[in-house]
C-alpha cells in the first residue's frame, strides 16, 4: 500500500512539473522567441564530455582488458614450451595483407592533402597557442576562459596568446623506422643510428608503401615459429634484391624531407577557402578511418605513461622514458597497445558556434560550449560540414546566452 501511495504521489508530481514547464515556457517563448536553451534531460545525456588529462601517476586505458592479455601470456607461454612448428597469418608471418596495400597508399596520400589544407587554411583564419600551456584556439579573437594552470602563471590563470603553426593543429609523433618489422627491437646503442619518422607514415611503410629514402624488407616466404622462436629461412636480402651494398638502412645524418608534407601543386582552388576547407574535412576523415583499419591488422606500441610510440609487433628498447617510475623500469617504456589518439594526439579546442561574432568565447560560460579537434574547427569555420559523430562533442543544439540571461536558463 505504501508503495503504491509513492508511485501516486511522484507521478502527480511529475505531472504539475510539467505543466509548470510548458506553461513558462510559452511565456519564454513569446518574450523572446529567437533563443531558446536546450534544458531537458533528453538533450543534456547526449552531450559527451572529453576524457580528461591524465595525471603523471595515471597510465593511459589498456584497449585489450588485463585478464585477456593474462590468459594470452599464459597460452604462449604453454606453445612455447611445445616444441612444434606454428605459421602464422599475416603481417605476423612478415608478409603483406594484400587488401590493405592501397589502403596504406590512401592514409599517406590524405595525410599529404590534409597537411597542405591546414597550411592554406591557416593563412586566413588564424590559429593562437598559449605559450605557457600549449592549449590552442582557433578564431578571430582568442577566448577569455582562465584555464592556464601552469605554476608561476602571474595573470591569474589567463593565457598568453601568440601565433599558432601546422604543428600546434596536427602534432607530430614520430616512430623508429624498421628495416625488418619482425626482426629484433631497436636496441638502446642504435637509438642515434635509426631513422624516425612520423608514426602514420611508418605504419603506411610497414602496410606496403614504398618510399625510396626509407627502405624495407618485403619477404617473398612466411618466418616460422617453433618453440617460441621466429625462423627466418629466407635469404637476408631478397632475390630480386642486389647484394645490398646500395641499401642504407642508417641514414640519419642525411637530410631528407619529412615523407608526407611534400610541397606538390596539389589540385586546390586557388581563392575558394570553402572548396580547400572541403576537401582538407574529406582528408581527415579519409586519414582517420584508413588508420583504423591499419591498426586492427597491424601492431602499434605505445608508452603507458608518455607519447612514446613504436610501430611494429614490439616496442623499442631504447631507455630515454622519463615518466613516472621510470627509475623502476630502468629508463624503458612500459609498453602497449597504441590507439589512433597516440598516432595523432588530438587537440581539442572550444568550438566556435558564430565564427564572425564579436562576442568572443567567455570564461562565465564556458559550460555552454562545446569542443571539437583543432583541425575539425579550423575547417568547420572555413565553411566545411562538420560529420555527424562531432555532433555530441560540439554542442550545436545548445544556444549560448548573454551574460545577462546566464541567471534565467533552467
Amino acid at each position: 500500500m505504501l508503495s503504491r501511495r509513492i508511485g501516486k504521489v511522484v507521478s502527480s508530481r511529475d505531472v504539475v512539473i510539467q505543466s509548470i514547464v510548458v506553461k513558462f515556457g510559452g511565456i519564454w517563448k513569446g518574450w523572446c522567441p529567437q533563443v531558446s536553451f536546450s534544458s531537458a534531460l533528453s538533450d543534456a545525456s547526449k552531450c559527451v564530455e572529453l576524457p580528461k588529462k591524465l595525471k603523471k601517476s595515471e597510465r593511459k586505458p589498456l584497449v585489450t582488458g588485463i585478464n585477456v592479455l593474462k590468459r594470452r601470456a599464459r597460452l604462449e607461454k604453454k606453445i612455447r614450451q611445445e616444441v612444434r612448428e606454428t605459421v602464422p597469418k599475416p603481417p605476423e608471418n612478415g608478409l603483406l595483407v594484400e587488401k590493405l596495400i592501397p589502403v596504406a597508399h590512401d592514409v599517406y596520400n590524405a595525410r599529404s592533402m590534409l597537411f597542405t589544407c591546414v597550411s592554406k587554411v591557416m593563412k586566413s583564419i588564424p590559429v593562437y597557442t598559449c605559450g605557457l600551456c600549449g592549449e590552442v584556439h582557433v578564431g578571430l579573437r582568442p577566448n577569455k576562459i582562465k584555464s592556464c594552470i601552469v605554476p608561476g602563471n602571474p595573470s591569474r590563470k589567463e593565457h598568453r596568446w601568440e601565433k599558432a603553426s601546422v604543428e600546434h593543429v596536427l602534432p607530430l609523433v614520430e616512430s623508429f623506422h624498421l628495416y625488418d618489422r619482425v626482426g629484433r627491437a631497436v636496441s638502446h646503442g642504435e637509438c642515434l643510428e635509426v631513422d624516425r619518422i612520423p608514426a602514420i607514415v611508418e605504419l603506411c611503410v610497414q602496410a606496403g608503401l614504398d618510399i625510396p629514402e626509407y627502405p624495407t624488407r618485403r619477404r617473398t616466404i612466411p618466418v616460422y615459429i617453433v618453440a617460441g622462436k621466429i625462423k627466418d629461412f629466407e635469404k637476408r636480402f631478397p632475390q630480386f634484391d642486389s647484394s645490398g651494398n646500395d641499401i642504407n638502412e642508417f641514414g640519419f645524418w642525411e637530410k631528407h624531407e619529412k615523407p608526407g608534407r611534400e610541397n606538390k601543386s596539389l589540385d586546390l582552388p586557388l581563392d575558394d577557402l570553402q572548396g580547400v576547407a572541403v576537401q582538407g574535412m574529406k582528408a581527415w576523415e579519409k586519414m582517420r578511418s584508413g588508420t583504423l583499419k591499419l591498426i586492427q591488422k597491424y601492431a602499434v606500441q605505445t608508452c603507458g605513461y608518455c607519447p612514446e610510440v613504436q610501430v611494429g609487433p614490439k616496442g623499442h628498447r631504447v631507455r630515454q622514458c622519463q615518466a613516472f617510475k621510470h627509475q623502476m623500469r630502468d629508463g624503458q617504456h612500459a609498453w602497449q597497445e597504441a590507439t589512433f589518439d597516440d598516432l595523432v594526439p588530438p587537440v581539442y579546442v572550444w568550438h566556435v558556434q558564430d565564427a564572425n561574432g564579436s562576442n568572443p568565447v567567455l570564461d562565465q560560460l564556458k559550460r555552454y560550449y562545446g569542443k571539437l579537434p583543432a583541425v575539425v574547427e579550423l575547417f568547420a569555420q572555413a565553411g566545411a560540414q562538420v560529420g555527424e559523430h562531432y555532433s555530441n562533442v560540439m554542442r550545436g543544439d545548445v544556444a549560448v546566452p548573454a551574460l545577462h540571461e546566464e541567471k534565467l536558463v533552467v
